[in-house]
């Protein structure tokens, strides 16, 4: 195994373990932005720090959604490239390149 090839297989697993995790945090997410948004609305006129803080919280919960989108998403592009790399290895060693 390659060193690139040995890298795609983290990436892989990586890709892997979020898209797990986001099956498994969707509705979590969900359900803590309403909590935030509620809490936001009914915090007194005066108490700014609160709702700034709730307002941080929302953005966080996307920010952390948004990335293991983007690491899930980077799946079945590695997936891709590994299938090409064992395509390309048995090619060459059918015709005798290796």
């Amino acid at each position: 195994m390659t060193n690139v090839e040995a890298k795609l297989r983290e990436e892989l697993a990586a890709a892997t373990a979020a898209e797990n995790a986001l099956d498994m945090l969707a509705a979590a997410f969900t359900r803590l932005e309403q909590e935030y948004v509620m809490a936001w609305k009914s915090t007194p006129a005066r108490d700014v720090d609160a709702r700034e803080r709730l307002w941080q919280a929302v953005q966080v919960i996307g920010r952390v959604e948004t990335h293991l989108r983007a690491s899930a998403a980077n799946r079945k592009l590695t997936e891709r490239q590994l299938a090409e790399i064992a395509r390309l290895g048995d090619r060459r060693r059918f015709f005798g390149t290796v």
